[in-house]
């Protein structure tokens, strides 16, 4: 998705501040942070959201929902916030699917 920002971040031709990468997930600080730590947990895969998943994505949805308190935990997060925002009605503005990890 040449014109998708996240798959620009996660291609590295657009910067961002990264605090963690491995092979299918990007995680960094959102430019227009809601709490003191506002980080965006992103799968390299591009799924345009949680409505464009099926079963063929469930171990990739496990794989970012056990990765969230671990990052929680590396960014000093002893209580935090997860948001996943569906569609525009919902509040989703980049369409690449996205957990919003809020704390602090």
């Amino acid at each position: 998705m040449t014109d998708c920002l996240f798959c620009k971040i996660k291609d590295k031709t657009i910067p961002a501040d990264i605090i963690f990468e491995n092979d299918e997930f990007m995680v960094f600080k959102d430019l227009h942070p809601k709490a003191p730590v506002h980080l965006l947990l992103i799968p390299k895969l591009h799924i345009d959201s949680l409505d464009h998943v099926d079963a063929s994505h469930s171990e990739l949805l496990a794989k970012m929902m056990l990765l969230i308190p671990k990052i929680a935990k590396q960014n000093h997060l002893n209580g935090y916030r997860t948001q996943i925002n569906t569609g525009s009605n919902g509040g989703q503005i980049i369409f690449h699917l996205h957990v919003h990890i809020l704390g602090g």
